[in-house]
């Protein structure tokens, strides 16, 4: 992993080496010789912030709708508690 520092008008000046460089590694960008930004690639980012999925995205299950379910009918129907 390389670790590129760029100023901010190096920065604004050629983002594209910037996204480049980010291929490689973090990029730090700098206001005023100070650390102010980092620049990840976005697979990079996913990697630090531990990506979630989100419950609906399981619940969706692509494919379900092929799966053939035969829902059993009860024989015994629920029947109200004696609690004398």
């Amino acid at each position: 992993m390389t670790i590129t520092t760029l100023s901010s008008r190096q920065f604004n000046q050629d983002a594209g080496k910037a996204k480049k460089a980010a291929e490689a590694g973090p990029v730090i960008i700098t206001d005023r010789g100070r650390p102010a930004h980092v620049l990840l690639t976005f697979s990079e980012y996913k990697k630090i912030t531990g990506e979630r999925t989100k419950i609906a995205d399981l619940l969706a299950m692509p494919g379900i709708e092929d799966i053939e379910f035969d829902n059993p009918q009860l024989r015994d129907p629920a029947q109200s508690a004696d609690f004398s």
